[in-house]
Formats: C-alpha cells, structure tokens, sequence
C-alpha cells in the first residue's frame, strides 16, 4: 500500500464538529514530543502537512486528513482519515486545558463510529511511562481497538534498540494477558511505514459503512 494523496481537511474544536463518518478513520495520539507530526508526514511522505512545532503541546484541535480521496468515488473503501488529536501529559500548559484536550479526545475516540484503530505512539527512549499505561487500559476498558506504536528509534544505540520492547513488554504483562500489536518506526530513518501502512490497508477491508 502507498498513499497517493494526502490532504489536510478541516481541524474540530469538539467531536461534533467532525467531518461525516463515512470511511475508515484512524487516530494518532501519545503523549506530547512523541513525534507524531513528523510520524505523521513520513507515512504520508508529504513534507509539512502536520505542523511539527518547536513548543510540544501546540495541537489542541482534532485535525482530520483525508487519504486517498479520489478513490472515494470509485466505492472501493480506500479512502481513508488521518486524525491528529491533541497530546496530553505536557506540564508547561494549564492543567485547565490538559483537561480540556483529554476531555475532547476521550469524546471523540468513544463517539466515532468509523473509528477503526487507535494509534498509540510512544517514545522508544524512555521507560514506560504511567501517563501512557493509564491511557492503554482506559481504551481496553472502552472496548476501543489500538495498536502501539514506538518512534525515534534512530535515537537509540544498538544496545537500547534491543533492550526497549523487551522492557515494555515486561511492565506491560504485569497487568495485561498479552501484547497489542507493536510497531516500531523511524521518521528520521524512515523505517516501518510499510507496516503500518499495511495495516492500514488490511484494516480498511473489514470497514462497513
């Protein structure tokens, strides 16, 4: 699977303000600097289309990129939307509006009826943290499907490459009976988009208006 066109569409201040439900959606989230912008263009491959900013915590609308567009006409489900939500766990913005962000991401995932997967993205670099567990057993709670999705791992040795997803693994099977699927990427060393993307694609199929 490629992706032939990407195109920004609208950004939502509350979940009703969306675009209709009608393909198949998959949302980004994790924590704040876990590089979802660039993420987000290199599976794309459109340079800039989220806005990668120097201050984390700077997307606080739900964005909404539609892929494929043309094939839309064609009624073969391959159109698909990107959604850029807000990013939580960021100190240096108000509680009042970390709240807020969460708030209106948490509507918008329990809410979407063409919601067919969760990106969890979460940094290879650090050790797990609570903010993100948290997050994963409230969407497992939800009943609401997600993958995890580790970045910047080009910024890791070879020794912690090996040693990250092990170390993972070990927290999270503290509480949980096994793994959700796993994917490892490098935005910078654009490895793992095929798949996901992939995913992506085999997903799309199960899609029913």
């Amino acid at each position: 699977m490629d992706v032939k066109t990407a195109e920004f569409l609208k950004s939502s201040a509350h979940p009703k303000e969306c675009p209709p439900a009608d393909r198949p959606e998959y949302a980004f989230i994790g924590r704040s600097n876990v590089g979802k912008s660039s993420l987000i263009n290199f599976l794309t491959n459109r340079k800039g289309l989220a806005k990668i900013s120097s201050s984390p915590g700077k997307t606080q609308l739900i964005n909404h990129f539609v892929i494929d567009e043309e094939l839309q006409k064609t009624r073969d489900g391959s159109s698909w939307y990107l959604v850029d939500l807000p990013g939580f766990g960021y100190a240096k913005v108000s509680k009042t509006s970390r709240v807020k962000w969460q708030r209106t991401s948490e509507q918008f995932l329990t809410g979407r009826s063409n919601l067919m997967c969760v990106m969890m993205l979460i940094d290879s670099r650090h050790p797990p943290q609570q903010v993100d567990l948290d997050f994963m057993i409230w969407m497992a709670e939800k009943q609401l499907p997600f993958v995890m999705v580790f970045t910047k791992v080009d910024k890791l040795n070879r020794a912690e490459r090996s040693e990250f997803l092990p170390r993972y693994e070990l927290e999270m099977l503290k509480k949980w009976n096994c793994m959700p699927p796993v994917y490892v990427t490098s935005s910078e060393k654009r490895e793992g988009r095929e798949e996901l993307l992939c995913f992506i694609q085999q997903t799309n199929s199960l899609y029913t208006a």
